[in-house]
């Protein structure tokens, strides 16, 4: 069989900096993409944070098209009729190089495919690959359709689902408490009243987490981003919890209930809808990452469960963009060896270990975890709602003291084993 050097599969964040880093390194590359084009399918927040892979991407990644650097955190925890909304900001966030920057993923994927493109790696979109064809034992190309294309490596950057890491044997069917799906909406608003609204410079961006009601006791929450002339907002919920969760809510349902609470309102009153999309995510963390690599196959980005959420910051992208590079460094070293083996491919992972990408999700193995305790998302929002409202609350009754409200309002939510739990699970974070 003839054989290019490699195929990648997916071209999403990962598939493209694994594309780029092949070409660049002067390899023969396909990346084929079952969508329209590299970005069309992606629901990234999204928010990508800039310091961990500037190395990966050197001269590209502060040239890419981004909307706004954040300089401003805004949490809202909402009960029923109520919320209760902080914010966090630093100056030091204003000044270049910034920490973070809030992206729409079909413009930034746009992006880029053409500087891999640039560099000589050959996209096709609309490309479905079916199997995975083998040679001597090792993975040496796809089938997709009646066609075969064959490759010294192939690097699976398939997304969340990756049906090639599970036909490879390097993955165990999927498990619905492993997933999440993610909602989004995008509103038009210009870009004036957006700074005006949220009180920003030019080019300043808020990032916005809500938690509470707005999933009614689901495992999950809402995220709303500044873009430049868009603001992103949306709802990532457990599919187990949609499927087990009493009510029988679906996620357009809550999408509809979140949107429509005016502390969402009052952000995108006036703007219009201008897309609507759903996509399934990792919440597993590190105990769901699979085999990362076997004879002639890597695999890389959400496909290998690279995600983490801490609940007040989601990370993503970064883990796809430094992932996508070191398969492909990791090939480009094997492909010069003559060497496709397992044992060669296995440098991906020390790659890994070495980087932030793996570290980072080890130490934070229990987030899904502890995240998932329901009380996180009914009791303690109920508890810091009602306890403000008692304290600014001004009857025809003489008010009590503000330490035995505080104390009453504790007591009826928060000072029981239960607590206690809690806090011994979140030692863990």
């Amino acid at each position: 069989m003839d054989k290019i050097d490699a195929i990648v599969v997916g071209g999403g964040l990962a598939g493209l900096s694994a594309a780029y880093r092949l070409a660049d390194a002067g390899k023969q590359v396909i990346l084929l993409e079952r969508g329209d084009a590299p970005g069309s399918k992606n629901v990234t927040g999204g928010r990508i944070y800039v310091d961990p892979i500037r190395s990966y991407l050197p001269g590209v990644i502060d040239s890419a098209p981004f909307e706004r650097h954040v300089v401003r955190e805004m949490i809202t925890v909402l009960d029923e009729g109520s919320a209760l909304q902080f914010e966090y900001g630093n100056e030091k966030w204003k000044k270049e190089p910034f920490m973070s920057h809030t992206v729409l993923r079909a413009k930034f994927d746009s992006w880029l495919a053409d500087r891999a493109g640039a560099k000589g790696a050959f996209i096709i979109p609309r490309k479905k690959v079916d199997e995975l064809l083998y040679e001597d034992g090792r993975v040496a190309g796809i089938r997709s359709g009646s066609e075969e294309i064959g490759a010294h490596v192939v690097i699976a950057a398939d997304g969340a689902l990756s049906f090639l890491a599970q036909k490879a044997g390097l993955r165990q069917p999927h498990r619905p408490e492993n997933l999440a799906v993610a909602v989004k909406e995008i509103y038009q608003l210009d870009e004036k009243t957006i700074e005006e609204r949220f009180g920003l410079g030019p080019g300043e961006g808020v990032a916005g987490l809500f938690m509470g009601s707005v999933t009614r006791g689901l495992f999950g929450g809402g995220f709303l981003y500044t873009n430049r002339d868009t603001i992103s907002v949306g709802l990532v919920v457990g599919i187990d919890s949609l499927i087990h969760g009493a009510g029988g809510f679906d996620a357009p349902g809550l999408m509809e209930g979140f949107t429509g609470r005016s502390e969402v309102q009052r952000w995108i009153r006036g703007g219009e809808l201008r897309e609507y999309s759903a996509h399934v995510i990792s919440e597993a963390g590190i105990g769901a990452v699979p085999k990362l690599y076997t004879g002639g196959m890597l695999v890389a980005g959400d496909a290998a469960g690279f995600a983490l959420n801490l609940g007040l910051t989601v990370r993503g992208m970064e883990f796809a963009i430094a992932s996508g590079a070191m398969a492909a460094d990791t090939a480009v070293l094997a492909l010069d060896g003559n060497d496709l083996s397992e044992s060669s491919l296995s440098r991906y992972e020390k790659r890994l270990r070495e980087s932030f990408v793996l570290p980072d999700m080890e130490t934070f193995r229990h987030s899904r975890e502890i995240l998932d305790r329901q009380r996180f998302f009914t009791v303690y929002p109920r508890f810091m709602c009602e306890l403000f409202d008692e304290l600014f609350t001004v009857g025809d009754k003489p008010k009590e003291g503000l330490y035995r409200t505080a104390r009453r309002v504790a007591k009826k939510y928060v000072l029981n084993m239960e607590t206690l739990k809690d806090l011994l699970a979140a030692r863990k974070l």
